[in-house]
């Protein structure tokens, strides 16, 4: 009880101090009601000057300028030798002035400030100086209908005082004022103690600067309230703190996602989204776009915007073991998207994206190249075991026929072999390209030992080839790759081109990151609408002549797959004077 009664007591004196505030603001009242008293005591003064005045003019009609000169008497029926009258008529001419003989000679008063208050509300009155007498004055003018009085009092010390309120009592209040306050400031110190603690700590927890969790705080009401808030916010900072980290680990986890994901609260506002998200939704849209709500506007998701319409009612409930999702797949200009969208207890809900071009183009090639292999491997097989079924049925066979049986069944496994293991690097190209050792390759030598692989059978189609490549070109690389891809362009060339023809490889240009080449031959070239096939896995321009020839129809896809794992980009076109070109870069770095 005793500091609840000491608390009291501070709070009463407390409201000592308003009350002695009110008092001083009653009595600064009184001053200004004191000054105005004395201003309205002065005017009343001038007012009855300026009637006695307008009672002489109308009683003796003294309204001609003329007339105006008699009327000096006034001068002695006013006890105050420094009161001035002005009579001005309504256009602004003075006609009569008490401290000026030639008041004729004066210039208009219709614009002086006093003259146009009593224009518009009967009287006026205003401080300032004349120009005329270089003197300053209290003016009062009065509106007579026909003309105006103005009667003036000389703003000299004497006035200046008379006006002034009497002050004594001011500096009284002061001092009592002085005397409250020192005992105020010392009773009020403890009491200020707690809540000086208390405003430290809110500046510094409103600037975020480290706070002593162990304030002394004063022993009472106050200063348990302020332990108290102390122990609150510190549980609070701590806790915001572990928020900030996990959003932050969040938003770090989520722009790392190779998936666009993006959180929605229940009326389909945006609360978090990565910026995959927004460029998934850009694409599937064919519109660019930053905003993430963007996607309930595309038609493509329209399951989505079914799921939520069904799912987000007032009256739908979710138990969190259980939470309502949907799934799809998205086609889009040959991409394909996969679409989740899951729905939270408290009905906020997660749309995720995931780009599955890659892997489900690659389910796509691989559901059709196994057809391919399958069908690609029955040739082989079927000629090996016809040869080999032939050789059994027929024990007694000559030996130059069971020869000859054998020799063709041999040359069908090596075109097996062929294919397996072009299949092979393929396969190994594309899922396990990190695999390939990457160091620096002199593409001329490279090039030269591929020729050199060829040179026979160059030589029996007479072929003849030219090499533009200098000794220092020089590009980041694997060399076994690298060799693949120049030995089937060789080999193509010799096999489909034609006899007689002429070979040409030329590194034709470079710039910072990549090395230009071009590979062409003189032969027959490429009818126009198997151009943009030819780099496809099994395609034949000429199926039975291909076969024929031992071909797999994996030798330009490796070519194409190897330039892709380096980089660079490969293009082909018919030449003009008839032959093919390849166009390919490979990268420096």
């Amino acid at each position: 009880m005793p500091i609840q009664q000491s608390f009291r007591k501070k709070i009463f004196y407390y409201f000592i101090f308003v009350f002695i505030i009110f008092t001083v603001a009653i009595l600064l009242f009184q001053l200004n009601r004191e000054k105005q008293y004395k201003t309205a005591q002065l005017e009343n003064t001038l007012e009855n000057v300026a009637e006695i005045t307008h009672n002489y003019i109308e009683h003796y009609q003294l309204l001609g300028n003329d007339n105006f000169r008699k009327a000096d008497t006034l001068k002695s029926l006013i006890p105050k030798k420094n009161i001035r009258i002005t009579v001005i008529d309504k256009k602004g001419a003075v006609l009569y002035d008490s401290f000026v003989d030639e008041f004729g000679a004066m210039g208009n008063h219709l614009q002086r400030p006093e003259i146009q208050k009593a224009l518009y509300s009967e009287s006026g009155s205003n401080i300032r100086h004349s120009e005329t007498t270089k003197q300053d004055f209290y003016y009062y003018a009065r509106n007579y209908n026909t003309y105006f009085v103005r009667t003036a009092m000389v703003y000299d010390i004497e006035a200046k005082n008379f006006l002034k309120a009497n002050r004594f009592f001011i500096f009284f209040i002061i001092a009592i004022f002085l005397i409250i306050w020192l005992i105020i400031n010392e009773v009020t110190k403890r009491l200020s103690l707690s809540i000086t603690k208390l405003k430290d700590f809110a500046i510094k927890a409103g600037k975020n600067k480290p706070i002593d969790s162990n304030i002394d705080f004063p022993d009472n009401e106050l200063g348990e309230i302020g332990a108290q808030i102390v122990k609150i916010y510190t549980k609070l900072q701590k806790a915001k703190d572990n928020i900030a980290q996990e959003k932050e680990r969040l938003f770090n986890h989520m722009n790392i996602l190779n998936e666009g994901i993006s959180f929605f609260k229940p009326h389909r506002e945006k609360m978090l989204a990565n910026s995959h998200f927004i460029q998934f939704v850009s694409i599937i849209s064919d519109t660019s776009t930053i905003s993430a709500e963007h996607v309930f506007n595309i038609p493509e998701f329209k399951k989505v915007n079914d799921f939520l319409n069904e799912n987000l009612s007032d009256k739908s409930e979710f138990q969190s073991n259980h939470l309502p999702q949907i799934e799809f797949t998205i086609n889009k200009n040959e991409r394909y998207f996969k679409v989740l969208c899951i729905i939270f207890a408290d009905k906020s809900f997660e749309i995720l994206i995931t780009d599955i071009t890659r892997p489900e183009k690659r389910r796509l090639l691989k559901q059709q190249l196994t057809s391919n292999i399958a069908h690609e491997l029955k040739t082989p097989l079927a000629s090996i075991k016809g040869y080999i079924e032939t050789l059994m049925r027929t024990p007694d066979i000559d030996r130059e026929k069971q020869h000859y049986f054998i020799e063709r069944a041999y040359a069908q496994t090596e075109r097996l072999n062929l294919l397996l293991n072009d299949i092979s690097l393929l396969n190994n190209i594309e899922d396990a390209g990190e695999l390939f050792e990457i160091k620096l390759v002199k593409i001329r030598k490279t090039v030269a030992d591929a020729i050199e692989n060829f040179s026979a059978r160059l030589s029996e189609k007479n072929i003849k080839y030219k090499l533009n490549i200098g000794d220092d070109v020089v590009v980041n690389g694997n060399d076994s790759l690298l060799s693949s891809v120049f030995q089937n362009l060789i080999e193509n060339s010799i096999k489909y081109a034609g006899a007689h023809i002429k070979i040409e490889i030329s590194n034709y240009l470079e710039d910072k990151k990549f090395h230009y080449f071009s590979y062409s031959d003189t032969g027959v070239g490429i009818p126009e609408e198997h151009l943009s096939r030819i780099f496809e896995r099994f395609y034949r321009i000429d199926a039975g002549r291909t076969r024929e020839m031992g071909g797999t129809g994996l030798g330009l896809s490796i070519v194409k797959n190897a330039i892709l794992l380096h980089k660079g980009k490969i293009s082909v076109h018919n030449k003009t004077g008839g032959g093919i070109e390849f166009l390919f870069t490979l990268s420096k770095k």
